[in-house]
C-alpha cells in the first residue's frame, strides 16, 4: 500500500534536491504583468463559476476563398461575396460593413472598431449605421490592436472595458448585448487563456452596474507580436498553441493569421485554418464552456487578471475615460512603456523566441528607439529587432 504524503513531504523533499530552504526564490518565475505566480498550488480559497460561452461550439473563422463555401461554415470577409447562405459572416472592412445588405439565411458580426486611436474619437454616425443593421453583433471593441502593439494583458483588459464604457454613455445599457470583442492571443501560453476568462469575469462584472448579466462575445485571433518573417515553421507552431489557448479559454469565434507574413498562398491561408479544424476535431476543444475550470493555477492567475484590469479600468475613468486620455497621450504613453520593456526582455533573452533570440542568436539591426513611438498606437513585432 503506498504511503499517503503530505504537502510538507513534498515541500521537504523538493527542498532537499534542490538544496535550498527558499523553494519560491527558485522555482518562482518573472513576468512583466505583476502577476503572482507560484511554484506550486493547492486548492484556492476563490473557486471562479463555470464562464460560459455565447456559442455552444467555436467558430471556426476562415478567410473567405469561393473554393471554401462548401467546406467552411464561417468566414471573414474583406469583400462583398453574393449567394451565400447559412454562413456566419464576419465582416473585416469599413466599406463594405456601412454598404451591405444582410441576407437572412446568414448571420453577420462586425469587426469594425468605431473608435479612432490615431484621432482620440469615436465615430458616433458609424456606429449608428451598424446598429441600424441586422447583425447580430453590430460594434467591435478591437484590443487586438493593442496586443500587437506590446500592451500588457491588464491594459488591454482595462481598455476593453473603458471603450465599452464610452459606448454605453452614449448608447446605452442595450448596447452591452451588442458588441463583439476582437482580441489577439499572444505566446504565453496560459496568460492568454486566463485573459479571455478574465474578460469574461470583468465584462459581466461591468453589466451588473445596468442591471444586467451578459456574457460577451469574444474574437480571437493569433497575434502577429511573436511573428517572424524569417521563421515561419515556428509562425505556425506558436500560432496553433494561441489557438489551443483561446478555445480552452472560452472564445466564441478563432481565427489564424497567415503563418507567412509575406508571400502568402491560398495554401499557406489553407494550412492556418486547417489548426483550427485539427484542435477542434481531434482535441475536442472547442465545445465546452470552460474547460480551463478547475484548474487552480488558472483560476488564480484569471483573478488577478480580473482584479487587475478593473482597476486600471477605474484609473482610466478617473481621468476622464478612455478617449480623454488617448487625447492626452496617456493611453499611448502606457503602451509604449510596457512595450518597450517587453522588448527588452526578448534582447536579453528572458522572453525566448526560438529561431529568433534563441538557436540561432540573431544579431540586432534595429534599436527599440526606431521600432517605437510614445505618440501612437501601432503594431510592431518583437522579431522586427533582428531581422
Amino acid at each position: 500500500m503506498l504511503k499517503e504524503s503530505s504537502v510538507q513531504d513534498w515541500e521537504n523533499l523538493v527542498k532537499k534536491q534542490l538544496k535550498t530552504e527558499d523553494i519560491n526564490a527558485v522555482l518562482s518565475r518573472q513576468n512583466l504583468e505583476g502577476i503572482e505566480v507560484k511554484p506550486y498550488y493547492g486548492e484556492p480559497s476563490y473557486v471562479l463559476k463555470n464562464l460560459p460561452k455565447v456559442e455552444e461550439n467555436i467558430h471556426l473563422v476562415a478567410l473567405y476563398h469561393e473554393e471554401y463555401e462548401e467546406e467552411v461554415r464561417a468566414f471573414l470577409l474583406n469583400q462583398n461575396v453574393e449567394g451565400l447562405e447559412d454562413k456566419t459572416l464576419f465582416i473585416n472592412n469599413k466599406d463594405l460593413a456601412e454598404h451591405i445588405s444582410p441576407e437572412e439565411t446568414d448571420e453577420y458580426f462586425s469587426l469594425i472598431d468605431v473608435f479612432d486611436e490615431d484621432g482620440g474619437s469615436l465615430d458616433e454616425q458609424l456606429a449608428k449605421e451598424m446598429l441600424a443593421k441586422d447583425f447580430r453583433r453590430n460594434l467591435c471593441i478591437d484590443v487586438a490592436l493593442h496586443q500587437n502593439a506590446g500592451a500588457s494583458i491588464v491594459q488591454q483588459l482595462g481598455i476593453a472595458l473603458a471603450k465599452t464604457k464610452e459606448l454605453t454613455e452614449i448608447f446605452g445599457k442595450d448596447i452591452l448585448s451588442k458588441i463583439l470583442f476582437r482580441v489577439a492571443v499572444g505566446g504565453n501560453y496560459f496568460f492568454e487563456m486566463a485573459k479571455i476568462r478574465a474578460l469574461k469575469l470583468v465584462f459581466h462584472e461591468f453589466s451588473k452596474e445596468f442591471d444586467t448579466q451578459i456574457i460577451p462575445y469574444i474574437f480571437a485571433e493569433t497575434t502577429l507580436r511573436n511573428k517572424s518573417n524569417l521563421d515561419e515553421e515556428n509562425n505556425l507552431i506558436r500560432s496553433t498553441l494561441e489557438l489551443s489557448a483561446a478555445m480552452i479559454g472560452g472564445a466564441d469565434a478563432v481565427f489564424s493569421n497567415d503563418y507567412k507574413l509575406e508571400n502568402q498562398t491560398l495554401l499557406s491561408e489553407e494550412i492556418s485554418f486547417k489548426q483550427q479544424i485539427v484542435l477542434a476535431y481531434e482535441s475536442i476543444i472547442n465545445v465546452f464552456d470552460d474547460a480551463a475550470n478547475g484548474s487552480y493555477f488558472v483560476e488564480d492567475i484569471t483573478r488577478q487578471f480580473a482584479e487587475k484590469s478593473w482597476k486600471y479600468f477605474l484609473e482610466i475613468e478617473e481621468k476622464g475615460g478612455y478617449l480623454a486620455m488617448l487625447q492626452s497621450g496617456e493611453i499611448q504613453k502606457h503602451i509604449f512603456q510596457h512595450a518597450v520593456a517587453e522588448q527588452n526582455w526578448v534582447e536579453e533573452g528572458k522572453i525566448k523566441l526560438t529561431g529568433i533570440n534563441l538557436y540561432p542568436q540573431r544579431e540586432k539591426t534595429k534599436s527599440v528607439e526606431k521600432m517605437y513611438s510614445g505618440n501612437t498606437i501601432k503594431p510592431v513585432r518583437l522579431a522586427e529587432m533582428f531581422e
